[in-house]
């Protein structure tokens, strides 16, 4: 029977982690009678044992707030931590102190919310130290494996989509072309729903490598069709055609990569200008898009994760993770998505519409 859940939030930050928190805290105390203990800044948090006992008075007034009340950190790979001994910097693993730390509180299971890597490294702790896990996925890219929409998501749409409003009448008074790169190392979603949103122009994903010719072609044709001005919205993980696609990893053993290629507005910026000699302008969202409150619909999505969580765990459904299928919330065995990237597929009906749009992908 289980009576105790811990608690984490890992990986980077977005809208609807304390709605989240909120709604698993809330139904572990109101419907199960659970106890729940809260692990600050991720596994970084699990490793050095620091917690919280978390209480209904501490997710009060939180729905809406960004961020999350927990910590987090996407710098931190259990199995892989660096430490300075005598000195000597040397890498170890510490999962084993995760271990420890679940026997020591006396947790039944644990709940992670996070993203790819986090997901994947619990799948780690499941294989190999038979901890049970429930996961919960966000991400602002939306490219967690297994699930339909994470929340998060949404709430980055909005955002970049407000953006490109924006940049319409500074554009078309400038007669400049202005570029707007979102997040999106491997999967363009938040540059593909922004971009039909908010009209954009040319629309460029790392699903598809773009042409830089053709991307020039299609700004002249604007031009003569009487529209003096451009948008584009890029996925920074856009690549143009030739370039690697694979990601390769930075060498600093926490799970995150760099592209090997310069794939960002910055280069594309700098070869259109020299294609078509007109002015480029570049707005990075940046870290924009992680902050502020969750949208209504990353707000109800993320409490019904969360909610949802505790039920399966009350079943004895362990080493799962909550999804959404078909607008349906339901489970996937944790195993089948770990390692897996949700990509746009490029015959995809978002994208055949943007087309009819007239839109440019760049190919």
């Amino acid at each position: 029977m289980v009576k105790r859940i811990g608690l984490m939030t890992s990986g980077g930050d977005c809208p609807g982690l304390n709605t989240a928190i909120r709604a698993v805290v809330k139904s572990a105390i109101n419907n199960y009678g659970y106890e729940v203990i809260g692990f600050r800044d991720g596994y970084r948090g699990l490793v050095e044992n620091r917690f919280v006992k978390m209480k209904l008075s501490d997710v009060s007034g939180i729905l809406d707030k960004g961020g999350t009340i927990l910590g987090t950190t996407n710098r931190y790979n259990p199995f892989a931590v660096t430490v300075d001994k005598d000195g000597e910097k040397t890498v170890k693993d510490m999962s084993d102190r995760i271990v420890d730390t679940l026997k020591m509180h006396d947790i039944d299971c644990l709940v992670v919310i996070g993203g790819d890597a986090t997901i994947n490294y619990a799948n780690r702790l499941i294989e190999e130290k038979g901890i049970n896990i429930v996961a919960i996925p966000k991400t602002i890219e939306n490219d967690i494996y297994g699930t339909d929409m994470s929340f998060g998501f949404m709430t980055a749409v909005n955002t970049a989509t407000y953006a490109i409003d924006k940049l319409h009448s500074t554009a078309e008074s400038h007669h400049r072309v202005m570029i707007l790169e979102v997040m999106g190392r491997f999967a363009g979603w938040v540059a593909l729903e922004a971009g039909i949103a908010g009209g954009a122009d040319v629309i460029l994903i790392p699903e598809i490598p773009y042409d830089i010719n053709k991307v020039a072609r299609a700004i002249f044709e604007r031009r003569n069709k009487g529209k003096s001005f451009s948008i584009i919205v890029m996925s920074a993980g856009a690549k143009p055609e030739g370039g690697i696609t694979e990601p390769v990893n930075n060498g600093n053993g926490n799970g995150n990569y760099t592209m090997p290629y310069e794939g960002t507005s910055a280069f594309l910026a700098r070869e259109l200008e020299k294609l078509t000699s007109l002015e480029c302008r570049i707005t990075v969202l940046g870290y924009l898009q992680r902050g502020g409150e969750p949208s209504p619909y990353d707000r109800i999505l993320a409490t019904r994760f969360g909610a949802s969580a505790v039920n399966i765990i009350n079943k004895g459904e362990f080493n799962r993770m909550v999804c959404v299928d078909h607008e349906q919330i339901n489970s996937i065995p944790i195993k089948e998505i770990a390692g897996k990237v949700r990509k746009v597929p490029v015959n995809s009906e978002l994208i055949q519409i943007a087309r009819y749009m007239g839109v440019s992908f760049g190919d």
